[in-house]
């Protein structure tokens, strides 16, 4: 099932996501995540948009490296997920997200990351991610707390993206992907 994403303004971007009870069967959500992330040409998907307020997201970095590149992308769920750590150099990456679609810019973050977390199979797992993938996370996580890529952007840039944000929420912006906009 491919959901349709929810648009930059409704509330349930904004609130942290809730634990699922481990054990819990998502599999199928997950599967439609993933379906969905992809028929929208992400590489990243978190429950809260496609309006379910639970602590899951979807990530496929791999869509974001090119051959040459010594890090390999990993195509995973994460489930409850907890940033242990976040550490290394930071860095500046220009940054978008299917919720808010035409509006990108340039956030940083530190390189790498140490992530618990409960795969597919409610296995808990403990691994560091680092590059695109740790980026990638770091964005998805960010979802499951209520936090968004321009809340990062500050002072006149800010400014600068407010009208295309509120043209978002009112769904005036072109997709290849359904949405839901909670001005229209």
């Amino acid at each position: 099932m491919i959901y349709p994403i929810v648009a930059y303004g409704n509330p349930i971007l904004k609130k942290e996501a809730e634990e699922i009870k481990e054990g819990d069967d998502v599999s199928g959500l997950i599967s439609d995540m993933f379906d969905t992330m992809g028929h929208a040409s992400g590489v990243g998907l978190a429950a809260p948009q496609i309006n379910k307020g639970i602590r899951l997201f979807v990530i496929d970095s791999s869509l974001m490296l090119d051959e040459e590149e010594e890090e390999k992308g990993i195509r995973r769920a994460f489930i409850n997920p907890i940033i242990l750590d976040e550490y290394g150099d930071h860095f500046g990456f220009e940054e978008g997200c299917l919720s808010i679609p035409d509006v990108r810019a340039e956030i940083i973050r530190p390189e790498k990351l140490t992530i618990e977390y409960f795969d597919e199979n409610w296995n808990l797992q403990e691994e560091e991610f680092s590059g695109m993938t740790a980026r990638v996370i770091q964005h998805e996580y960010d979802h499951l707390e209520g936090i968004l890529f321009v809340d990062y952007v500050k002072g006149l840039k800010k400014r600068l993206i407010k009208s295309k944000l509120i043209d978002v929420s009112k769904g005036k912006v072109a997709t290849d992907y359904r949405m839901v906009y909670p001005l229209r």
